[in-house]
């Protein structure tokens, strides 16, 4: 929890820093300029890549894989565009590396080789489960006993 902490009073420092310092160099309106161009290019480039990974994701999940990539793509492609919205050159720069291809794949790449994608077993076709089902808990389950003791109370309030 602290690295985010330091993260969350670190950044916005060294963001009007350099904010600042590009002031001091090119004026305090080029300055606003760049950082709504930064802005306005990533949103761009974030709806293109967007729309490109939704695509890969349907297609595979239409022939029954996994899109375990293009999941871990949408992450990156959402911080990356909301670093991009947050005013500054350091945010800008890393949104911009979560979006560009190359780039996100790298990161990917090392990410992902750390992870390892587990498909359920989900229930059986025709399973315990299925609605209409005609298995016998005993027979086909045999972990499925559950003994208990019960009291019907509605007889007692019918009687009154």
């Amino acid at each position: 929890m602290r690295p985010f902490l330091l993260l969350f009073i670190i950044m916005p420092i060294l963001e009007m820093w350099v904010l600042i310092r590009v002031g001091e160099e090119i004026g305090a309106l080029p300055t606003i300029g760049l950082v709504l161009l930064t802005a306005v290019v990533g949103l761009a480039l974030l709806k293109r890549q967007g729309l490109s990974t939704i695509l890969r994701a349907q297609q595979k999940m239409a022939v029954g894989e996994l899109p375990a990539q293009e999941m871990a793509e949408g992450i990156f492609l959402a911080v990356g565009g909301a670093l991009l919205l947050t005013p500054g050159f350091i945010t800008d720069a890393i949104g911009f590396a979560c979006l560009i291809p190359g780039i996100r794949h790298l990161f990917l790449g090392k990410l992902l080789s750390h992870v390892v994608v587990v498909r359920g077993q989900g229930y059986p076709p025709g399973g315990d489960h299925a609605p209409g089902s005609q298995s016998q808990p005993g027979k086909d389950r045999p972990h499925d006993v559950i003994e208990g003791d019960f009291k019907r109370e509605d007889d007692n309030k019918n009687q009154r």
